[in-house]
Order: structure tokens, then sequence, then C-alpha cells
């Protein structure tokens, strides 16, 4: 399995733009973490890159990402990776365990939140967010309401960093794609 292979998993299973745009910012923060952890780049990012693969196709926490486990088996999806991706939806009871694991799950709601702290910007650019603001949307409970907040501190405590260490790793990531995610 290679990125050009996940990528087509990608692409036939979500058709929401923005969900392929939260999909690619969550691939390059893992790849960042890898880097961190001298993890696989390409399997890291993939983990990323597939861990929402199938909300459009089963978008309810009962389903979502057990029932898509079975299309990534018969596609050849390494069991690593899809342990991950189980990993990063506390619902199904799968713990992280290993660091791969543990930065999807720290990784995915904050992505989603850097990305907002984005869209209010003037210019509506990656470049503009500072983990100081990011530090105090997380703050404000009105800003970015369904962004589980509970699950960004609780992926801190796993990676065992600072918090602004782990919005750095993320926001820097995000920002090198800015082009792909158009902002």
């Amino acid at each position: 399995m290679n990125r050009d292979e996940a990528l087509q998993i990608m692409e036939e299973h979500v058709r929401n733009a923005n969900l392929r745009k939260h999909m690619l910012g969550t691939e390059a923060a893992m790849r960042a973490y890898a880097i961190k952890y001298d993890g696989d780049p390409e399997e890291w990012g993939m983990v990323g890159l597939l861990h929402d693969f199938d909300w459009e196709i089963h978008p309810t926490l009962v389903d979502h990402p057990a029932k898509g486990q079975s299309i990534l088996e018969q596609r050849g999806v390494p069991a690593t990776v899809r342990q991950a991706i189980m990993a990063h939806a506390p619902h199904t009871g799968t713990i992280a365990t290993n660091d791969m694991e543990k930065c999807i799950f720290a990784v995915d709601e904050l992505s989603g939140f850097i990305v907002a702290c984005a869209l209010v910007q003037p210019n509506k650019k990656l470049a503009e967010v500072t983990v100081d603001s990011v530090k105090k949307k997380l703050k404000s409970r009105g800003f970015a309401a369904q962004v589980n907040r509970q699950e960004i501190q609780q992926g801190i405590q796993l990676l065992g960093i600072p918090e602004g260490e782990h919005i750095q790793t993320v926001l820097a990531a995000l920002q090198n794609i800015h082009e792909t995610l158009g902002l």
C-alpha cells in the first residue's frame, strides 16, 4: 500500500471537499509527528489520510470507523494503519497504545480546530494563525463549539508534551500544505 493507493481510497469514498481537506491536513500533521517520533512518514501519513474515509458512508459514532475496516482490509491497508484508525475514535473502545495511535488521536480534533481558526482570519490564511491565537480560541467555548476540546486535551496528555508544542507541530504541518488546503 502506498500513498497513491490510499489517496485513491479516499477519493472513491469521500465527496465532501472540506472532509478531503481535513484528511489531507491530518495526513500532513501525522507525517510531521512521524519525523518527531522516528516513525515511518508514509505509514503515519496513511493513517491521517484514511482516518475518516468512511464518514460519509457511516456518519454515526456507532459505525465510524469500525464498519470501514473491512474495506481497508480488502484494499490491503496494513493492520497497523487500521488499528491506528480505530484508536482515533475513543468510542470504539480501542485504546491508543503506541506513538502512531496516540498521535492520530491527538491530531484529529486539533487539525480541524486550527482550520477553523484560519477561517476567521481577515484573509482566511493559516499564515495568520499563531499558537497563542489557537490557545485563546480553545478557551472560547462559543468558537467552533462542535470541536471536542476534551479530546484535544486528552491528546496532549497522551503525547506528554506541552500544549504549545503540540499546537505548533500541527499548525506548521498545516501551514506547509496551505495551498492544498486553500488557506
